[in-house]
């Protein structure tokens, strides 16, 4: 019987810890909070063991008349704690998974949940996950069956969520979706935080086209004030001295802009540098933006310069 009590506090605080033949997770780290009616998102959570240094994604919960949607599942081993959290403010099912792009901080808990969720992301995030370990064997059953290479509008009403993709940036399968009852735009790693964004080429993300995608993005999405970013914090350094620093996922549409700006001439100065004839390593040393970003995270600044380096080839 204490045992039983035990766990049952453990599912009410949402501090589950899930194995799944890989590292074990602390969901206990993880949270959840209002954002707005039928709104919420699950923050904090990150990897243990050989991922320690790797932070989950968010997790947005969206509430709707016939069941919950999920925007993102964090780490492999988290599914659990995110569906306890989820517990805590409704009781309806989740009945709907999007994943904002392909990467494991944000797709590894799609496995924990019923084969009868439905599954919808972009097509070329289908592709990549598919290429996935964690979505060999049986697990293939949990890629997306619903995709899309535009646009795509589900349910209706206050209820209905559009999804976009307007390009490649942190990946080729970007998704951004819209509330817009909510007047709220999730952006997953397209807008993961202020900071050099990372830029993953392998899943066919593109440094220069950054900037251009951010620039459609604004263009081509009305009527939102809020942003719902894809991370609640960062890792600064490596190993057992990292530090984590925590930031708000909930953003303004102002925040957004200067996002863009900011990407837009980071490629700039970088793209200036490589013409000049400097090495990467030389762009670093004087790379110099606006003092309005100095509070930018960038940790990921000489990656990105080399990819806009190989890029302009």
């Amino acid at each position: 019987m204490k045992r039983a009590m035990f766990l049952l506090v453990l599912l009410g605080t949402g501090a589950i810890s899930a194995s799944v033949g890989r590292a074990q997770q602390d969901p206990a780290a993880i949270a959840i909070q209002k954002v707005a009616a039928n709104l919420y998102v699950v923050t904090g959570g990150r990897g243990s063991g050989g991922q320690s240094n790797t932070i989950s994604g968010c997790t947005t919960v969206f509430v709707t008349n016939t069941g919950v949607v999920l925007v993102d599942t964090k780490l492999p081993g988290f599914g659990k704690a995110i569906l306890a959290q989820v517990k805590t403010v409704t009781d309806k099912p989740v009945t709907t998974i999007i994943n904002t792009h392909t990467h494991n901080d944000h797709t590894g808990g799609n496995t924990e949940f019923p084969r009868t969720v439905e599954f919808v992301t972009h097509e070329n995030t289908k592709t990549n996950m598919a290429k996935m370990d964690a979505f060999t064997g049986e697990n293939a059953a949990f890629l997306p069956r619903k995709t899309f290479t535009d646009r795509l509008s589900l349910f209706g009403g206050q209820d209905q969520i559009d999804l976009y993709y307007f390009g490649p940036g942190h990946t080729n399968g970007d998704a951004v979706i819209v509330l817009p009852a909510l007047r709220t735009a999730i952006f997953g790693d397209l807008f993961a935080r202020k900071w050099a964004p990372l830029v993953d080429a392998g899943n066919g993300g593109s440094a220069v086209a950054y900037p251009l995608t951010l620039a459609k993005a604004i263009a081509g999405i009305k009527n939102v004030d809020r942003i719902i970013t894809g991370h609640s914090s960062t890792t600064i350094g490596s190993g057992p001295t990292a530090k984590f620093e925590p930031s708000s996922p909930v953003m303004k549409w102002a925040d957004l802009q200067e996002y863009a700006d900011f990407t837009r001439e980071f490629v700039a100065a970088a793209q200036a540098a490589r013409k000049a004839g400097k090495s990467v390593d030389e762009a670093v040393k004087e790379l110099k933006l606006p003092e309005k970003y100095k509070a930018y995270n960038m940790a990921n600044a000489r990656n990105d310069i080399q990819r806009v380096y190989e890029e302009s080839r």
